[in-house]
């Protein structure tokens, strides 16, 4: 946010049914979970995201979700360097984004294969940071590289008392060595607030809406001038 540079994108799964058109992740990931689905579906995405980063102009990260689902067959580990492998993506170029609700169900199993994905050399970051019940503990308990401070602090009420919430949250990422970034950063006034507050990263419509992988090239040669996003 210091310099307006590009950092990386955010893998977004999206399902173009030939009956039902444009099927949102809301209305099938749940579903994909329910019916055991989500590993198929998460390890193709996983492949693809590192795929597509390698084809990209310049060494930008690419984050991909990872359901709470996912860490319950053990094979998370081996899915991520499996694809990893298979594309020649470098690990520190990939990130993987997870929900507390990876730790609650079986807190020891998932700490045990965090650790083994952080030894793999990719970045595990906090997703919806603030929305749950036991963040503060996870910090505790895990390394991570990155806090995502959720977009309802972002685009919530600009009251004094969001205000300190975000605030906090920066704070709190600084002081653990922690790198925050804020979602769905929509205005400039957004940005600037969350600048001036010691935020580093932002990501949303102010710097570009959901874009197909075709159209990432041309973005990417957009935003050459690091001064685009100010």
């Amino acid at each position: 946010m210091t310099d307006g540079t590009l950092e990386g994108f955010e893998a977004l799964i999206r399902w173009q049914s030939p009956t039902r058109g444009l099927v949102s992740p809301t209305d099938f990931i749940p579903l994909a979970e329910e019916t055991g689905e989500i590993h198929a579906i998460g390890e193709w995405t996983l492949r693809m995201a590192c795929k597509e980063a390698m084809s990209w102009d310049g060494r930008f990260s690419v984050a991909v979700n990872v359901s709470p689902i996912q860490f319950e067959s053990e094979r998370i580990v081996d899915v991520v360097h499996n694809a990893l492998a298979s594309t020649g993506l470098p690990p520190e170029r990939l990130e993987l984004e997870i929900t507390e609700g990876v730790l609650m169900k079986d807190f020891d199993n998932a700490l045990k294969q965090l650790w083994a994905l952080k030894s793999l050399g990719v970045g595990i970051a906090m997703d919806d940071f603030g929305t749950g019940y036991s963040s503060l503990s996870y910090l505790n308990s895990f390394p991570f590289s990155k806090i995502k401070i959720d977009q309802s602090f972002v685009r919530g009420e600009n009251s004094p008392k969001s205000r300190a919430l975000v605030q906090a949250i920066i704070s709190l990422g600084a002081n653990l060595d922690m790198k925050t970034i804020a979602e769905g950063v929509e205005t400039k006034e957004q940005f600037d607030q969350l600048a001036a507050g010691g935020c580093l990263a932002a990501q949303g419509y102010l710097i570009s809406r959901p874009i197909s992988t075709m159209a990432i090239a041309e973005f990417i040669s957009n935003l050459k001038n690091p001064k685009k996003l100010n």
